[in-house]
Parts: C-alpha cells; structure tokens; sequence
C-alpha cells in the first residue's frame, strides 16, 4: 500500500497513476466528499480521512503502507508527523516532493521545506527528493485575469524558469515509489523541456487563443497587492512575491533532463500543458 499525503494536483495525480498501475494506494484528505477524494475513489484509491495536524489521524492513514508520496503545503509541523509516522510504521521508502530550499533562503516556504528535509534525513527512513521548478499548473491561477483582460502581471521581470508540468512531477513520484530502491538518498530537479519568461508565456497563451495576450512587470509591492486582492492569503502573497522577485533575479534559470531520465519520455512542454488547458483561458 503507498499513502499519498494530500489531495492536491502532485498528489491527485500521482495517485491516479498508481491506481492505472493497479498499486494500492491510499490517500489522506481532509474531507473525503470534495471533488478530488471521490475523483480518486471512483478511480480505485482507498480515501482516509485525516489531517496532517492529527497525529494519530496519520497513524491510522499509515497503517500496512510500505512508502509514501509526501506532498502538502510544507508546514514543517505537519510532514514531520508524516515523518514521525512512517518511522514508526517501518514505511520502507518516502518520495518527498519540495523545491530549491536552501536554509537560509529569504522564503520561509524554502526555509520550511529544508527544515522538513533535514528532519526527513534524521529519520533514516530512505527518501528520494524531487525539488521542482516553478509548476505550470500556477500559471492557472492568473487565468480569470487573462480571460477577462487579455493581460497578466508578475514580479518575475524578463526573468527564465525551467516550468515542469505537475503531471510530470506526480509521475515520477509514482515511478520511483513503485521500484524505490535505486533511488534512495537521491535528489531530482524536475523541469521542463525549456525556459520561459513571462513573455514567453504571453506568446504562447497569444497563439493558443488567437488574440494578444500582454505581459505587464509589476513590483514587488504591486504583485504581493495583486495577490491579495485576488484572495490569496497575505503571507502566501508575500512568498509568492518574493520567489517572482527571485525568478527575476535568475534564480529559476535552470533545468535538467531529470524527467525524461526518469519517465522514458519527454517532459511536457507549455505548449503542451496550455492546449490541455485551454478552457481555462478561454
């Protein structure tokens, strides 16, 4: 039985795909009758209700599970009791998804996952990390903005990022939990084929919906009050702010032929991932 801690795009994926392989696999949700549980559960996935905040929860989620795909939102708190859990369970592997994290990033997103890595590391469970690049996926949430404007902006400047679809994430999860043992102590960088800037993206979006889409470069400030006028939650409009600031700055430019490395095939590319999407722009 593999557990998969969340619900959410990496997680909802990763799950389907082991179902398709006829795994077992169980996954933690809050609540079993949203959309994703009840998705998953048509699709074979056993669901557990539960929170990352509920210890015991965990340990009844845990229970005869032999890895583990550890996705959340990197409350430290939280996955050191997915952690603290699978330990206690003799859970033979985890597949924890994360990003660049340095310690001392001035993210505390990153600052959280590499606490969460060294307490994973402390554990002695084998691990794999997979530190993706900025997902494609987050490109959806400046969708209503696009539909309704023709327009998007962002802190990121001219700045590249080596965009990785999340599917492609969730699938190298579901390979390495699957077949783990060459993987142990290993650390992946998951990117696309290429990099892109935002006007990159503008490109693409203009010839997917045969009309000019624009590409606006915004502040620091003007992004974060951008965010939070949207309904995005102060301190995630902050560090979603400050990793744009980053991505100007070259902090994104990179990528790997990790994915096709791993998937025998190639990653998918914004062309690809936008015309899958397409509605969502319209």
């Amino acid at each position: 039985m593999i557990l998969v801690t969340t619900a959410g795009k990496v997680g909802s994926e990763a799950a389907r795909l082991l179902r398709e392989r006829d795994v077992p696999v169980r996954v933690l949700v809050r609540d079993p009758a949203k959309a994703p549980a009840r998705a998953l559960a048509e699709a074979g996935a056993e669901i557990a209700a539960g929170d990352l905040g509920v210890p015991a929860s965990i340990d009844d989620a845990m229970s005869g599970v032999s890895g583990v795909v550890l996705v959340s939102p990197a409350v430290p708190a939280q996955e050191l009791n997915v952690v603290a859990s699978a330990a206690r369970a003799g859970a033979g592997h985890v597949v924890k998804a994360t990003s660049k994290a340095p310690a001392g990033s001035p993210i505390a997103r990153r600052r959280w996952q590499a606490e969460i890595e060294a307490g994973l590391a402390a554990s002695g469970i084998p691990h794999t990390l997979l530190r993706s690049n900025a997902y494609m996926q987050n490109v959806l949430a400046l969708a209503p903005a696009i539909a309704t404007t023709s327009s998007f902006g962002s802190a990121a400047g001219q700045g590249r990022s080596g965009l990785v679809d999340a599917r492609d994430v969730a699938a190298v999860a579901a390979e390495i939990i699957t077949s783990p043992a060459a993987h142990a102590g290993k650390t992946y960088w998951l990117t696309g084929p290429e990099l892109l800037s935002n006007y990159d993206v503008a490109a693409v979006l203009s010839k997917l919906l045969g009309r000019t889409i624009t590409y606006r470069e915004l502040t620091f400030e003007q992004n974060k009050d951008a965010m939070i006028r949207a309904g995005v939650p102060g301190q995630i409009a902050e560090m979603n702010a400050q990793a744009f600031s980053l991505t100007a700055e070259g902090d994104a430019e990179w990528i790997t032929p990790d994915v096709p490395s791993l998937l025998g095939r190639p990653a998918r590319s914004f062309e690809q991932f936008t015309a899958d999407y397409a509605a969502a722009f319209s």
